[in-house]
């Protein structure tokens, strides 16, 4: 675990012998379509976001299993990492601990809760270590594990009487970018401040994208032998596309869709709930990002969009390939939204 110093409890950039140092320079790229882009070191694929209060959100990588902090103005290195490993219940593995693939994150209360994918590996095996659903808190040495994960998430999808017929035990034999192929990537607190809404990537019923609210998140890693109750599942007309995050905020889920692998290019809607249809945001351009996650706090007046850099060049090698960690990086992206009508 990497953590800055700490001066008088209180965790900041730098400390000396006589307090506070100075904050580190921006870490941004020359202007895109005359926005700054950040530069988060240290990962590349970005996946799901929490804000954990003022600037900083802790965000997780499909690639590992590693929560990093981030302040969202500064960009640079991380504040905090902490690698969850050893907390998640994995299955046992000669060398490094199996990646669980975090797609998906959101604050609830004072929890911080954080989805994997549910589907099978790139090969469409089987891969157990992706079935977790877990949560935890902020604390001054970082994010720390909250009970434990739950495991059984897909048995309870699978077997749901109200999503028999989408096809999910079908979708689940398949790999997840594979047509069809069973993968969730989005997630996000509801409004009643106690049930969370997980969409899917994919499958894409009817060619609309499907959504399904948990009731009981809390229960699921706090009591022992609860089981995941499920709410009535909602479809929405992406334009065929799946969902890669979700939002709630001011008032609105912000949803960023994209296609079951990497075809096409993302597109941002928003979306009041209930029988309301989703709004595309055409004066948002996503061309050239990769957006797989959110910084929305309710008090800014911008919201943060992060970008899953996996597959983009550092020197002519994709970013996740490279073995010095330093060299990795996710870019993020501040864009004010249009007032909603």
């Amino acid at each position: 675990m990497k953590l800055l110093p700490v001066c008088m409890g209180v965790l900041v950039w730098g400390c000396s012998a006589h307090g506070v140092g100075e904050r580190p320079a921006p870490v941004a790229a020359a202007s895109r379509e005359g926005r700054d882009v950040l530069r988060f070191q240290g990962m590349c694929d970005a996946s799901g976001a929490v804000a954990l209060g003022g600037d900083l959100f802790v965000v997780g990588d499909d690639e590992d299993n590693v929560l990093r902090v981030y302040d969202a103005r500064r960009g640079g290195p991380p504040v905090q990492s902490v690698d969850l490993s050893p907390d998640l219940e994995l299955p046992a593995a000669k060398k490094k601990a199996p990646e669980t693939d975090i797609e998906a994150a959101t604050g609830l209360g004072s929890l911080s809760f954080w989805l994997t994918s549910h589907g099978r590996n790139s090969s469409g095996k089987k891969a157990p270590s992706r079935l977790r659903f877990f949560a935890t808190e902020d604390t001054d040495a970082g994010p720390r594990l909250v009970g434990r994960p739950y495991t059984q998430l897909l048995d309870d999808l699978l077997a749901a009487p109200r999503l028999a017929r989408f096809g999910l035990d079908g979708a689940e034999m398949k790999a997840p970018k594979a047509p069809g192929g069973l993968n969730i990537e989005g997630m996000t607190a509801m409004p009643d401040g106690r049930s969370i809404l997980v969409g899917f990537r994919s499958p894409v019923p009817d060619g609309k994208a499907l959504l399904v609210p948990l009731l009981n998140p809390v229960s699921l890693v706090e009591e022992e032998g609860a089981r995941a109750q499920l709410g009535e599942p909602v479809q929405l007309d992406l334009g065929g596309l799946g969902i890669r995050s979700l939002s709630w905020w001011r008032g609105r889920y912000l949803i960023i869709s994209g296609g079951t692998a990497a075809e096409g290019t993302s597109r941002l809607f928003t979306w009041r709930g209930g029988e309301d249809a989703p709004v595309a945001v055409e004066a948002v351009d996503l061309a050239g990002l990769n957006p797989e996650a959110f910084f929305t706090p309710e008090d800014a007046e911008e919201i943060l969009l992060l970008s899953d850099d996996g597959t983009a060049p550092v020197d002519g090698v994709e970013c996740k390939r490279l073995k010095d960690a330093s060299r990795k990086r996710f870019r993020g992206v501040w864009v004010r939204l249009p007032e909603a009508p």
